[in-house]
């Protein structure tokens, strides 16, 4: 590896170092809120969305149906969240914001992955690419399943 090629790996790492700090930090700043960045993330997304099925959460959450089932519990004892059955089929739940987690989500500052999420839909297509490339490069090079 040559010296330009050193040089770019230690900028590359250095700018992923920077986005992990910015997670943590933004995850750190939403437990001293005492909310957890995705539980602000599904609050945000129920209140843009409607009422959704638990199925269409998971997916946008990019976790399994039992976690999202398990999240939507703590948010409804929290008084963030309601479920009930869909009226044209009884077999789906579907889940949607109150007022008092409208008002949460609202007054909570957009950061970490969910102003992730507002930034990435607002990219021009082909930067939106790179960025999409950029990260399954990173997932292969770490050796992880891709999840989502």
């Amino acid at each position: 590896m040559g010296e330009a090629s050193q040089t770019l790996a230690q900028e590359t790492t250095g700018k992923f170092l920077t986005l992990y700090r910015y997670l943590r930090q933004y995850g750190r700043q939403m437990h001293e809120e005492g909310i957890s960045g995705r539980k602000i993330a599904t609050l945000r997304y129920l209140s843009e969305a409607g009422p959704l099925p638990v199925g269409q959460l998971s997916t946008y959450l990019c976790i399994s149906d039992s976690s999202t089932s398990a999240l939507i519990d703590r948010l409804e004892e929290q008084g963030y969240a309601t479920r009930t059955r869909s009226r044209a089929d009884h077999r789906v739940v579907l889940v949607d914001v109150t007022p008092a987690g409208r008002e949460l989500a609202d007054r909570t500052p957009l950061g970490g992955i969910p102003l992730l999420r507002e930034a990435l839909r607002t990219l021009p297509e082909e930067r939106l690419a790179v960025v999409h490339e950029a990260m399954a490069i990173l997932v292969e090079i770490l050796e992880m399943e891709d999840e989502c």
